[in-house]
């Protein structure tokens, strides 16, 4: 393929020829960098504080993708503002591969919460891959008047607005918007109430202070497998390999609801294809294997991998498709 420069873009003294030479240097180069990716240190942001469910897929991944890439893979928490603080950190790095992220679903929720954000969530990014999918479960007490879906909702419409309330991880949380998408595509009215992190909400549950709660399997299943609560459901499109014998709530009448979280990986925009695609072939060999994916497991995460361009279609998707719940839910940051 040639290239052709106009005329008026040749810097003085420079005769045509010896431009394009240059250029194709510059490729050439660019091509031997990538080849050559890692010469050093790979960091991995976790937009959470250490101990969470993404810091801990975060090192998990990071272990296994060490020796795959030949140079050691760390992860530094940078978390704050429903993740706001670590992507923007990442966004404004150089697109050299040497920084990236895991991003979860909350990544395309913040445009619809917060008034102004630091930066676009689609155009400041580039897809590397898709790691991973994890349900939420909606649970009620042990004493609750209702046992499923189907009576749920019909005791929800014979009492007061709002006297079904709901316990979640935090305002704007993936479960926030579970249950806000609930309630509107039954009609229901529910309370969110929001506490501190998942084990919190899951305490509210237990203590009969709220009647419900949407956290992730890995907090609540014990808590069901004690009978201390009732799973109503799993948010997810298809049943949880964590949890198969739990029936989704789609399958319990509620149409394509699919509230789930997804997990994938990112780098500034603009980063080089083959650098791109080194990140992806290496993180997928990771994710997929038999050993991580019973980790992750345990973690209530089915792990799978996404070529960049797929993760790039659900974060264009999904950034449609929440937004309008969001903003009819009127939800705003804690």
């Amino acid at each position: 393929m040639s290239i052709r420069i106009p005329r008026n873009t040749r810097p003085a003294g420079l005769p045509g020829a010896s431009l394009l030479c240059a250029t194709a240097l510059c490729l050439a180069a660019g091509s031997a960098l990538a080849q050559n990716f890692p010469t050093k240190t790979v960091r991995i942001i976790s937009p959470y504080a250490p101990g969470g469910g993404n810091d801990v897929m975060c090192r998990a991944i990071a272990a296994k993708l060490t020796p795959k890439l030949g140079q050691s893979v760390i992860v530094e928490n940078k978390p704050g503002a429903n993740t706001i603080v670590g992507a923007d950190y990442v966004a404004k790095l150089p697109p050299d591969g040497y920084t990236i992220i895991l991003l979860p679903t909350q990544h395309v929720y913040n445009p619809a919460i917060y008034d102004s954000m630091p930066y676009d969530v689609i155009k400041d990014f580039t897809p590397i891959t898709m790691v991973g999918a994890a349900p939420l479960l909606l649970v009620t007490h042990d004493a609750a008047p209702f046992k499923n879906l189907k009576e749920l909702i019909a005791y929800a419409k014979t009492r007061p607005a709002n006297e079904l309330t709901f316990s979640t991880s935090g305002s704007g949380s993936a479960g926030h918007l579970a249950g806000a998408l609930l309630g509107q595509v039954t009609g229901i009215q529910l309370q969110h109430v929001a506490y501190k992190g998942a084990a919190p909400a899951a305490q509210a549950l237990l203590t009969h202070e709220v009647m419900m709660s949407f956290s992730p399997p890995s907090t609540l299943l014990p808590h069901v497998k004690a009978g201390k609560m009732i799973a109503i459901g799993m948010t997810s499109e298809k049943r949880s390999q964590a949890a198969p014998d739990i029936p989704t709530i789609a399958e319990q009448g509620i149409k394509d609801y699919d509230a789930g979280l997804w997990y994938g990986f990112a780098g500034p925009a603009k980063m080089q294809r083959d650098v791109v695609l080194k990140l992806n072939t290496n993180i997928a060999a990771v994710v997929n294997d038999k050993e991580m994916k019973e980790v992750l497991a345990k973690l209530g995460i089915d792990a799978f991998s996404s070529t960049p361009e797929e993760f790039a279609k659900v974060m264009v998707n999904d950034l449609k498709r929440w937004t309008p719940v969001v903003k009819a839910a009127g939800m705003k940051p804690e």
